[in-house]
């Protein structure tokens, strides 16, 4: 059975204030090769992914794999810059970049270890299609800066805006240029996105939060994200120094194997894709 610990952003915020950000983090600490290997993630899918290693890969391979839940896109990352943990799956590339900028981090993707793809959908409750928004209407898009760019980059992809020549991994709705309908745009946390369907007109949901609420970007989203070229797939990520851990590459390897492959083909149904 699968066996994984759901910690709050509240408990590792409290936690935070009593080590701070860097004060385990001065260097990579070292690793028992026969030690279980920690890592951190969102429940959907990526949870579920190392849930699905850790019952069907990981004894065969020599690896002993402890995952720990957590429900935000902050604490991943503190837990592994802290050493709460041995390495995380649940981010993009242009987040970390962000979050290692904002937050004085080293943490770095794991060679060889980028697996899936949860493409970013807009969700409503009272429109069926996007062009039936009318004018006015509210949008609830992610807080943090690079999903808020992604879900303003998919809107103006379908038509509803358009954004200023080179706006990149940190557009706002600042940088929209053209609004015909004059979407509202309402900034919320990730996690609370798919609760806010009742109170907008139309919500742009990451996927694993999506697919938490029962959505899926495949059948219920208005609009999604393609796969192809996309930057924002997912990959296991650890404190810079630790990316030679054995353990780390074994788990890489098996996140990357066939059997996962088919494991996210057949449970998601294209609201996560593989990315390898």
């Amino acid at each position: 059975m699968r066996n994984t610990a759901k910690i709050t952003a509240a408990a590792l915020a409290a936690g935070a204030l009593t080590f701070g950000l860097t004060a385990c983090g001065s260097g990579s600490h070292t690793s028992d090769a026969d030690a279980p290997l920690t890592v951190a993630a969102t429940p959907t899918p990526q949870g579920e992914i190392l849930g699905y290693v850790k019952d069907h890969l990981a004894q065969k391979a020599g690896l002993k794999l402890e995952v720990k839940e957590f429900t935000d896109y902050v604490t991943p990352n503190t837990a592994v810059q802290q050493g709460q943990v041995d390495a995380n799956y649940f981010q993009h590339k242009p987040y970390l970049d962000d979050f290692n900028k904002k937050n004085g981090t080293d943490i770095v993707p794991v060679p060889g270890g980028t697996v899936h793809l949860e493409p970013l959908g807009v969700y409503s409750k009272s429109v069926k299609k996007l062009a039936d928004l009318k004018k006015g209407a509210t949008v609830a898009l992610p807080n943090d800066t690079t999903n808020e760019a992604r879900a303003l980059k998919l809107l103006e992809a379908n038509g509803l805006l358009k954004l200023k020549a080179g706006a990149g991994y940190e557009a706002t709705p600042k940088d929209v240029t053209d609004n015909p309908k004059g979407l509202k745009f309402k900034e919320l946390e990730a996690a609370q996105l798919p609760r806010s369907l009742g109170d907008v007109d139309a919500a742009v949901i990451n996927g694993n939060y999506a697919l938490e609420a029962k959505l899926s970007p495949a059948k219920d989203a208005l609009a999604a994200e393609s796969a192809k070229g996309n930057p924002y797939a997912n990959f296991l990520a650890v404190k810079k120094g630790d990316e030679n851990d054995p353990r780390v590459k074994k788990l890489a390897k098996l996140l990357t194997s066939p059997e996962v492959k088919k494991f996210i083909e057949d449970k998601y149904d294209g609201a996560v894709v593989p990315a390898f």
